[in-house]
Order: C-alpha cells, then structure tokens, then sequence
C-alpha cells in the first residue's frame, strides 16, 4: 500500500485571486485559517471570480505582520494593504452561487482600488466572524459552515492525478490552476476519489464529493491568459453526468495544526 504524505498546502485569503503557500496552517471552522475569508463583489452584492474577469489572476496576495497585501503580479508598484481586523461595520448582502450571506466591506479606499483594476464598481468584503454559511445540507455530515469558498471548507488533490493529466496534454500546467488547500503524493492518479474518511496528521477529513471544474481551470495563474486546456483533455477522461471532475471537496471534524509532511491515513474507502 502507498503512503501517501501532504506535499503542498494553500490558502486563498481573497476569492478568485492568487493563494498564498504555507508549510504549517491553522485548521479552523469554516476552514485553513484565512482561507477565502474576503471576496470581491459587485454593486448587486453577487461574488466576483476569474471565471469571467481572467486578469483577478494576476493579483497576488500575501499576509505579513497582521496586514494583508495584493499587489500585481507583473508591476509590483501597484499594490494596496489593509489590517486583517479592518472593516467599516456596515453590513452587505452578498451572494455565493445559490447561497446569501451577510458581508462587511473593508474600507471604500480598498474597494476603490478594486475597482480601478477592474474598471467596473466593487467592494472587497469580508466574512464576519458570527456569519453561518452552511454546508449543501445533501453532504453535510454535521452542519458544516463555509466561508466564501465555493461550498465546501477544503479541497484535495493527489499530485499523481496532475501527472496524469500532464502526459495527456502537449503543454504541462501546474496545480496552482486547480487551487487545492491540500496536495499530496502517493498512490495512482485520482487515487482520492476513493478515500472516504482519512486523517491528515491529527485531524480526521471526510471526502464528501467530487468537484466540478469549470473553465477557471484554463486562465494562466501567472499570466491571467486562458486557453482550451486542461478542461478539453479532462472531458475525455473525467466527465462524469456532463460534469469534469478533478479533486475531493472535503468536510473536517475537528480543528487543528496541520503541516507539510504530515501522512495522511485512510481509514475508510468508498466501495
């Protein structure tokens, strides 16, 4: 049997822009600490993401001394910082897909400078601490909450699935393009898809679905350029019900550390 060991962990702290990789993270709630807790929105209040404004992927974010910093990718000069604590008290609806929660907005000059690089009017907003945004009822297992990912707390890929797909397809892409919170190495590709409850160091992770990709997998995390791939080449192999599957959305149940190099130990697999 493979041992499979984490390899990568990431965090996205602002929905749709680049993740920031750390070597040991903070388990919490709704997620890894920090991880998709502000997102940008527009004037209706509806999330903003690269899958229709490719260039987010140029904004790279970073967390030093209780700010957090995005600056562009290809002219540094142009960045913005706020405190991890800043917001106005105001609260915002905002949605999610299908979901509403309740958002405040960081400050108008961030939102502001938002705006410029979009060069259409949105908010940078956060995700109060006392927010509930649950878990799809049909695979929650105990009333998760999430924050503004997608739908689900975390999400796991193994690194041979992305091998996999590599020798498919003329250029190679990197894993940045999927944004997973764990990567890991070990076993066949897509060897995931049929873990079922696991530990990751201490912390015990249920593997509740698959997820859907969607054309965000084709921008160039580092040139916000977008192509065919690796969605056309994916469809050949991994649609499932007219969906392309990559990956595990996974539900935790309980916080904790969690650090490169843990194992992580499958406890039950799905039949």
């Amino acid at each position: 049997m493979s041992k499979f060991v984490l390899s990568e962990m990431n965090i996205y702290p602002i929905k749709s822009l680049g993740g920031i990789s750390l070597q040991e993270a903070k388990l919490e709630e709704r997620g890894l600490q920090y991880d998709r807790r502000w997102m940008l929105a527009d004037e209706e209040g509806i999330f903003i993401t690269q899958r229709k404004h490719f260039e987010l992927a140029l904004l790279q974010v970073s967390i030093l001394d209780g700010k957090l910093k995005v600056s562009h990718k290809k002219s540094p000069a142009q960045h913005i910082s706020f405190s991890l604590d800043e917001d106005t008290g105001k609260q915002i609806p905002v949605v999610i897909w299908n979901d509403t929660a309740t958002a405040l907005e960081v400050n108008v000059q961030v939102s502001n400078w938002f705006s410029d690089f979009l060069k259409f009017k949105v908010k940078l907003v956060k995700m109060p601490e006392r927010e509930r945004r649950m878990v799809d009822p049909r695979y929650a297992l105990n009333d998760e909450v999430v924050s503004f990912a997608d739908g689900y707390p975390c999400l796991l890929i193994g690194q041979s699935s992305l091998d996999g797909l590599n020798e498919k397809i003329q250029s190679p892409i990197r894993m940045d393009r999927f944004r997973p919170n764990f990567v890991f190495t070990g076993g066949e590709p897509h060897v995931e898809d049929s873990f079922k409850d696991f530990y990751i160091g201490e912390v015990l992770f249920s593997a509740v679905k698959p997820c859907s990709r969607c054309v965000l997998i084709t921008i160039d995390q580092q040139t916000g350029e977008k192509g065919p791939e690796p969605l056309r080449t994916l469809a050949s192999y991994r649609t499932v019900g007219k969906k392309i599957m990559f990956g595990q959305n996974l539900l935790h149940q309980q916080t904790g550390i969690i650090r490169v190099g843990d194992e992580l130990k499958v406890m039950r697999w799905k039949t």
